[in-house]
């Protein structure tokens, strides 16, 4: 969002988070299975009557971190204007947050970690050597559910996927609240066949769900 002025539109960092859900899919791949899974953890957060929306990643045009460092001092991402620029008061205005990623070479997407590296806007950093750092969205009672989908059926063939979304989101201050990975899938949307992995992908987004309902 940009004001009148073409400047990024830093009002919405006003707002305390509502107890909403953004959910964030990684996959380049249209209807494929990180689709389904996050449409049906989606599903779950939508049961338990918790407002959600969806984002693919592949249909905003969006850059990476370039290290200007310019968020340092502005404390949003203000060397850039993209389709981050759209996300970034939904990320903060949502106290739920669903990231799913297929495994590309043992990792999440480039699309994801696009979409991570951004929300290094987020964090404060001491003038210390090493630098000592918070995060402006820590301490606010935000929680997160993550998925990930691999062709392979071993377990070491999912690589860094799940760790990759993990680690970055608890050090920004979320509390995750639980994990799906999905083994032994790649041909597009076939796991939308498979009953046991969309009950669980459902009682995730419940979870996640109860969790950021107030009361």
């Amino acid at each position: 969002m940009t004001d009148s002025n073409g400047f990024i539109d830093k009002s919405f960092m006003v707002q305390p988070p509502k107890p909403t859900v953004l959910g964030v899919g990684g996959s380049p791949r249209k209807a494929g299975n990180s689709d389904v899974l996050l449409k049906n953890i989606l599903k779950g957060v939508i049961d338990n009557n918790v407002f959600s929306r969806g984002i693919p990643l592949r249909d905003l045009y969006y850059q990476p971190c370039i290290g200007c460092e310019k968020c340092r001092k502005d404390k949003i991402c203000t060397g850039l204007n993209d389709g981050m620029t759209l996300m970034y008061p939904q990320v903060y205005g949502s106290l739920g947050l669903v990231l799913v990623s297929p495994t590309h070479n043992y990792n999440i997407t480039a699309w994801m970690k696009a979409f991570i590296d951004r929300l290094y806007c987020f964090y404060d950093f001491e003038d210390t050597r090493p630098r000592a750092w918070s995060s402006r969205l820590a301490g606010q009672g935000r929680k997160a559910v993550l998925a990930a989908v691999a062709e392979q059926a071993d377990e070491y063939d999912m690589g860094f996927t799940l760790e990759a979304m993990r680690r970055p989101l608890e050090a920004i201050g979320y509390e995750i609240v639980g994990e799906l990975p999905v083994l032994g899938i790649f041909d597009r949307g076939k796991v939308g066949q498979e009953e046991e992995v969309l009950n669980a992908a459902t009682m995730l987004g419940r979870e996640l769900a109860d969790k950021v309902s107030p009361g």
